[in-house]
């Protein structure tokens, strides 16, 4: 094991979280996101609610998927994210593909995708390994995300749109999403997403605008989130606009409505809410369990406000069950009383 600015870099057993290792291209990255130490004091531990158990995810489906997603050499956000909604999910035939590998050039304090540099490197078939995927996975719909990647010119835009344009070459009729990275605000790369045939973009604005910066990193923004979903919608308006916030992080009622206020004066189309988990100790503490009573107010208040929908719940994610979001009924999640 050698060392690299005095942070201890693993070259060949897994990376334990927060410690520098030697990704597969030869970049370092930090494994989970941020470095160990670098995270808010531990605090007693606080037993879950009984509203955030999740089921192991398991079953014929779960399993063809991952599969699919092996052979071809695919990043899925279920899992580096480490999604609760995984076995759901899969096993519904809905799946989430990150695409441009596994390295993010940011480091979120909410995010267990792991930070490096990849330096420029593209798998420059995976457009044609995605498209064939979503061919043998039989979806009607798929949601595209990725890694941010500062060190790209483009940010990536144009890798988005070649995957778009492959996934759209193979198979039609499949409705495709794209969460993206905001291209840090640059116009014409959100441009090149928008006009790849997508049928939802998506960019999340994660938090209340008081708590962007330490959420976020510092290369993101409130207001430049706003920017690109507003561009995305008034430069080409039958595209979908879609948007997540979580909740849990220290923002009050007032900061969330506020939140929400601004996301229609953007005209988002779609917004999801769901409960922050801290992914490992290094990130962000938990600072209250919204319950699903909560949930709900905040959905029939996003309805009233003009959403094409609010899909809340306490283990909703952005991409949670996307292929639904236009039965308008919560994406089949029980609505409390």
């Amino acid at each position: 094991m050698s060392e690299i600015k005095g942070i201890p870099v693993v070259r060949e057993a897994p990376a334990e979280s927060g410690r520098k290792y030697r990704t597969a291209h030869g970049h370092t990255a930090i494994k989970d996101g941020i470095k160990a130490g670098a995270g808010a004091p531990l605090r007693p531990a606080t037993a879950k609610p009984s509203w955030l158990r999740a089921p192991l995810p398991a079953g014929r489906r779960f399993d063809a998927l991952r599969a699919v997603v092996r052979e071809h050499r695919l990043a899925t956000v279920c899992e580096e994210a480490k999604c609760p909604n995984i076995g759901e999910c899969w096993n519904h035939g809905t799946a989430t593909l990150m695409l441009m590998g596994e390295v993010c050039t940011r480091a979120c304090r909410f995010c267990s995708v792991d930070t490096g540099n990849p330096r420029g490197w593209l798998d420059l078939e995976e457009p044609e390994h995605v498209a064939r995927t979503v061919e043998l996975m039989g979806l009607g719909y798929i949601v595209l995300t990725s890694v941010d990647r500062d060190d790209l010119a483009d940010g990536g835009a144009s890798h988005y749109a070649a995957c778009v344009r492959a996934i759209k070459a193979r198979t039609p009729a499949v409705k495709v999403e794209a969460l993206t990275p905001d291209f840090q605000g640059v116009v014409r790369d959100v441009e090149t997403v928008v006009d790849s045939g997508v049928d939802v973009f998506a960019q999340n604005v994660e938090t209340v605008r008081r708590l962007t910066h330490p959420v976020r990193d510092p290369r993101a923004g409130y207001e430049q989130t706003l920017n690109v979903l507003v561009h995305a919608k008034r430069y080409r308006p039958p595209v979908l606009t879609k948007t997540s916030l979580m909740l849990g992080l220290g923002e009050s009622d007032s900061e969330v409505l506020e939140c929400m206020a601004d996301l229609r004066a953007a005209r988002v189309d779609i917004l999801t809410l769901g409960q922050y988990l801290r992914p490992t100790r290094q990130h962000l503490a938990v600072e209250r369990y919204v319950s699903p009573e909560e949930f709900a107010r905040l959905r029939e208040h996003g309805l009233a406000l003009g959403f094409l929908e609010c899909v809340a719940g306490p283990l909703v994610r952005s991409s949670y069950r996307a292929e639904r979001v236009f039965d308008k009924n919560n994406c089949g999640l029980p609505v409390a009383p």
